[in-house]
C-alpha cells in the first residue's frame, strides 16, 4: 500500500505547471532561478500557455505586491510579508519559493520556544561528546542548508520568535555569512540564497523586531481583499481546490450562500454595512478569507457524509460562532446586534437570522 502525503509542497502539487512554464520561458532570468520574473508572475496570477496548459492563479490581489516581492528577492535584501491572518502570506511565500528555486521545504516555524540553534545550527550530542566538534557532528539548520545550496529559506511567524533570537539573523542577512565558532570557520552563502519571512502583528504574545533586523528586510503588507467580488472569488477558488485535494465529490455551495458569508465577514470586520449606510459594532475575531474557506470546506464535508449532500445555513453558522469563541474577548454581542439590526431586515436572509438566533 502506497502512503499518500496529505499536503505536498507547492513544487510537487503544481509540478506540471512549473515544468510547462520552464519549457516556454524565453525571458531573461537570474542564472540560479528556475523561472524568469515574468514567468513567475504568470505562475502566480494564472494564464494559458500556447500548448494549452492552464496555469491556475495562486494570488488574486494587487499584482504590484508580487512585483515588489520578486524584485526584493532579486536584490540582496530579505522579504518580510506581514498583515492580518488570512491574507495569503504563507501561500504567497511558499509559491514564490517553489517557482524560484523548485524547493519550498526549507522551512522554520516560528514559536516562542525557538533558540538560536534552530536558526543557525545544532549538534549531534552523542558525536559531540565522543569526538568533540566536527563537521560530522554538525546539524545544519534550514538556513544553513539554504546558504550552502543557494536556495530560499522560509520563516513562518517571525514575530513569534523572541527578539534576542531573531537577531541571530542580522549577520546572516547583512554579511551572508554564518559563523561556526566551534569549528573556527564560516559558511558563506552561495548565489541564490535569500529568506522570506511572514509575520502577523495583530496577535497577542508577539515580539518586536529590532531596528537593525528590520533594516535587513523589505517589508510588504499583505492587504485583505479590497472588494466583495474579489474576496468571493478567492474563497470560491480555494474551496474548490480543497475539494480536489480531498478527492471526494462534495456538495456544491450555493453562490448566494458564499456571497452572504463573505458579506457577513466583511461587514463585521470593518464595522459597517457594505453600502456604508449603517455603522456596526465590529468584532476582534479573525474573520478572514482563510476562515471563510475553512468554514465552507467543513460544511461541505459535513453535508456530504451526514446530511444527504445538503448544506443548510445551520451547517455554516457554527463555524462563525467557533471563530468568535476563539477570540480573546469572546464578544458575541456584536454578532447578536448585527443579526437583529441588519440580517433580520434583509430579504432572503431569513435562514441566517434563524440559525444565529438558535445558537446565540
Amino acid at each position: 500500500m502506497q502512503l499518500e502525503i496529505i499536503r505536498p509542497f507547492a513544487e510537487i502539487t503544481f509540478a506540471h505547471e512549473l515544468l510547462a512554464l520552464q519549457k516556454f520561458d524565453q525571458n531573461e532570468k537570474p542564472n540560479v532561478w528556475k523561472l524568469s520574473p515574468k514567468a513567475i508572475m504568470l505562475y502566480m496570477l494564472g494564464t494559458k500557455l500556447p500548448d494549452g496548459t492552464s496555469i491556475s492563479p495562486k494570488y488574486f490581489g494587487d499584482k504590484k505586491i508580487l512585483e515588489l516581492s520578486i524584485a526584493t528577492l532579486l536584490s540582496d535584501r530579505a522579504l518580510l510579508l506581514t498583515g492580518l491572518p488570512g491574507t495569503a502570506k504563507t501561500w504567497v511565500a511558499e509559491h514564490l519559493t517553489a517557482a524560484i528555486c523548485g524547493n519550498s521545504s526549507l522551512l522554520i516555524q516560528g514559536t516562542t520556544g525557538i533558540h538560536e540553534d534552530h536558526l543557525r545550527y545544532g549538534w549531534n550530542y552523542a558525536s559531540l561528546i565522543a569526538n568533540g566538534p566536527s563537521e560530522e557532528a554538525l546539524i545544519p539548520s534550514p538556513i544553513m542548508s539554504a546558504m550552502r545550496t543557494g536556495q530560499i529559506v522560509r520563516i513562518e511567524e517571525l514575530s513569534r520568535i523572541p527578539t534576542e533570537t531573531q537577531d541571530a539573523l542580522i549577520t546572516i542577512l547583512s554579511e551572508k555569512v554564518l559563523p561556526v565558532i566551534e569549528l573556527n570557520k564560516q559558511v558563506q552563502a552561495v548565489k541564490g540564497f535569500n529568506l522570506i519571512a511572514t509575520a502577523n502583528d495583530q496577535d497577542k504574545g508577539i515580539y518586536e523586531m529590532s531596528s537593525a533586523l528590520k533594516r535587513r528586510f523589505n517589508i510588504i503588507v499583505m492587504p485583505l481583499p479590497s472588494t466583495l467580488e474579489e474576496e468571493v472569488r478567492i474563497v470560491d477558488f480555494r474551496v474548490k481546490q480543497m475539494e480536489q485535494l480531498l478527492e471526494v465529490s462534495l456538495p456544491k455551495i450555493k453562490e448566494k450562500q458564499m456571497e452572504q458569508l463573505v458579506t457577513i465577514f466583511r461587514e463585521l470586520r470593518v464595522g459597517k454595512t457594505n453600502d456604508g449606510k449603517q455603522k456596526l459594532k465590529p468584532t476582534e475575531a479573525n474573520l478572514s478569507p482563510a476562515e471563510a474557506i475553512s468554514i465552507l470546506h467543513h460544511a461541505r464535508i459535513h453535508g456530504h457524509y451526514f446530511n444527504h449532500n445538503l448544506i443548510p445555513i445551520e451547517l455554516i453558522v457554527p463555524g462563525i460562532i467557533n471563530i468568535i469563541q476563539q477570540s480573546e474577548n469572546k464578544d458575541y454581542s456584536c454578532l447578536e446586534e448585527y443579526n437583529e439590526l441588519v440580517i433580520k431586515k434583509r430579504l432572503d436572509w431569513k435562514e441566517w437570522y434563524l440559525a444565529f438566533k438558535n445558537v446565540l
